[in-house]
């Protein structure tokens, strides 16, 4: 690699240059979903995001071992489970292979590694232990909780005190906390509930005990490249650093990277709202690089606004380029040095994408640039999509309506020799991509 690349590390709110621990091989490690529903376009966008990193990474010549976990013991899995009728186990294993179907239908890679919690209690357990035995946590009523205050680095990731986190943070009120920030290690069993046999009485893993016990287990108690969405780094991320490097006394993680969140027709994805869209209604909509391209023509760290308008215009962005591609001569150029670059720069599939528009617009790539288009492609998980984009797609884009109207008006101003004017509205019909075909019984146009 010629160049080196610079990654936004969260940690430290700046961008740094990539040493990985291994000069050959990154190791990642992005937080899955809680597999209590189906999984929405939140869960997408953060799929589709490290999807393109790991994609890229590879590309440029690095080995990867990527893990990404299913939480699948959580209040909400048992909530489900109970309104339902059936096992937690039931519940998650449900969701999760429908998870598991979603990411081949957007496209994604599937990761080195997809562990659930449930299988990798011994590992949370030990992990348990071993923070209890440095006396950073404590036991009581069967609940086991890390002391917060006894980590000295709490809030270095969320950039705050713990006085700011305290005052900012509607925080769980615990009799059997010492603390009221401390957050649980393990939890005591309650009625109907699933159970695991523990030192401390039956019980089940706090949320954020089984990453930190996870990403041990496959990638070792220092790795390169942390991953999730920036809805995670407060409480989530922060606690998974305190209760790993409080045994490791070692980075847990060099590099955070959170991705931005979605917001629908320009409202934050909420419940609440009833604004969620789930991954499988949004996949019978629109095709999935449509949608992977909607994502990837932001930078990964800014919000996006997902709506039907915006989709609509990458679709037509993408049957202009397709029309573009096919007329075009160009066999070579200097593409690949260019979105390789952005890419170099904390990932900025914005950019990379950007060159990919403007070098078709401007007639520099064509199908004959067969080499350059599908390393950019694959690298994005977009190869493919001009066969995917069909005829009835070009049709169905058309205003059929404001067509017509350009050709009657077209039609008047030849008939009047207005020469200029009837070449401004062919150039209108040409912009939307439509051919305007004049013959003996009149003028008609093809897409």
């Amino acid at each position: 690699m010629d160049k080196d690349l610079y990654i936004y590390n969260s940690l430290n709110n700046e961008k740094e240059k990539f040493e990985p621990i291994n000069p050959n091989q990154v190791s990642i490690y992005v937080c899955g979903p809680t597999v209590y529903s189906s999984s929405h376009m939140g869960h997408a966008r953060s799929a589709i995001v490290f999807d393109s990193i790991v994609r890229f990474l590879k590309f440029i010549g690095y080995k990867t071992r990527y893990v990404r976990n299913f939480t699948d013991i959580d209040d909400k899995i048992i909530q489900r489970a109970n309104e339902e009728g059936k096992t937690s186990e039931e519940i998650s294993e449900k969701y999760k292979e429908e998870y598991i179907q979603d990411m081949k239908n957007l496209g994604c890679a599937t990761p080195d590694y997809q562990p659930s919690v449930s299988e990798n209690i011994p590992e949370i357990l030990n992990l348990i232990n071993e923070i209890l035995d440095k006396g950073y946590g404590y036991e009581k009523g069967g609940d086991v909780y890390f002391s917060v205050k006894k980590f000295s680095r709490y809030g270095e990731l969320s950039n705050q005190s713990i006085d700011a986190i305290i005052e900012n943070t509607r925080l769980e009120l615990n009799p059997n906390k010492e603390y009221d920030l401390d957050f649980a290690l393990w939890k005591k069993a309650k009625k109907n509930e699933p159970y695991w046999e523990s030192p401390w009485g039956n019980g089940r893993p706090g949320w954020h005990i089984e990453c930190s016990a996870m990403s041990r287990k496959y990638l070792g108690e220092s790795f390169d490249i942390h991953g999730g969405g920036r809805d995670l780094i407060f409480p989530h991320h922060e606690n998974e650093i305190a209760q790993s490097e409080c045994i490791s006394n070692q980075k847990f993680a060099n590099y955070w990277i959170h991705n931005g969140l979605i917001n629908i027709n320009k409202e934050k994805m909420s419940k609440s709202i009833g604004n969620i869209i789930n991954i499988k209604e949004g996949l019978k909509a629109w095709n999935k690089n449509i949608i992977r391209i909607l994502f990837l023509t932001h930078h990964y760290r800014t919000p996006v606004d997902l709506s039907d308008k915006k989709l609509e215009e990458i679709k037509k962005s993408l049957l202009n380029l397709k029309k573009k591609l096919k007329t075009n001569n160009a066999t070579s150029s200097n593409f690949k040095e260019l979105w390789v670059s952005a890419m170099l720069d904390d990932f900025n599939t914005a950019k990379a994408f950007g060159y990919y528009f403007k070098y078709i617009n401007d007639g520099k790539l064509s199908d004959k640039s067969e080499i350059e288009l599908k390393e950019f492609e694959e690298t994005m998980g977009v190869y493919g999509w001009r066969d995917e984009i069909l005829a009835s797609d070009e049709i169905e884009i058309v205003n059929k309506d404001e067509i017509e109207k350009i050709i009657l008006e077209r039609n008047k101003a030849r008939e009047n020799k207005e020469w200029e004017k009837a070449d401004l509205l062919r150039e209108k019909a040409e912009k939307m991509g439509i051919k305007l075909v004049d013959n003996q019984n009149g003028t008609t146009w093809e897409n």
